[in-house]
């Protein structure tokens, strides 16, 4: 796998990403995650953003959360889970998102308090790339996300956060963009999710 260092007039302590992930981040001008704070985007495909400075508290409570999965690697994907609610409602107060709904789009026609999958992509990447900067992933690396869609069957287009299981690199998503407030994010093989609408 190719990867890049950031460096160009990034912030100090920038992980080293794959050409996919660092997409992410350079397609709509924004500083990957480091171990101290992250851009969360909102307002669909990132047109509203807020840093997240991330506290002792916060590497506190998500290190408590990881702790859980530390036995399995299904253990570990639960745990994920989890730590993306812990962001849903760290951030959604602070940037209205608390208000969001589930398959948000532009038809739901209030950006200020959504995201679109470009959103929960970007934002749950950056999380789990913050945790896997921490020691806190045993069992998975943080994969490139992945895209679906085939409007011949009526399948919308959909992208998605990846995990990926070391023992067998097998791809998980996570994906919270399909549920809304603070409910845990689908988790399922790439295989799976591709099929689902």
């Amino acid at each position: 796998m190719l990867f890049l260092a950031l460096v160009v007039n990034a912030p100090s302590e920038a992980v080293e990403l794959s050409s996919g992930i660092s997409q992410l981040y350079t397609s709509v001008s924004i500083y990957p995650p480091t171990a101290k704070s992250m851009t969360v985007c909102y307002g669909f495909v990132c047109r509203r953003r807020e840093i997240l400075d991330f506290t002792s508290a916060d590497k506190a409570a998500l290190t408590r959360i990881l702790a859980a999965g530390r036995t399995s690697a299904a253990a570990e994907r639960r745990a994920a889970q989890r730590a993306v609610v812990w962001f849903d409602r760290r951030m959604g107060p602070i940037i209205g998102t608390n208000k969001r709904v589930a398959k948000a789009d532009f038809r739901a026609g209030d950006d200020k308090h959504n995201f679109d999958c470009w959103d929960t992509t970007r934002n749950t990447t950056s999380l789990l790339l913050v945790l896997q900067d921490w020691g806190l992933l045993k069992f998975h690396t943080v994969g490139n996300p992945h895209y679906r869609g085939n409007t011949l069957v009526l399948q919308t287009p959909h992208n998605t956060a990846v995990l990926v299981e070391k023992a067998n690199h097998v791809e998980w998503v996570v994906d919270m963009w399909p549920r809304g407030y603070a409910q845990l994010p689908d988790v399922m093989t790439v295989e799976q999710w591709v099929k689902e609408d």
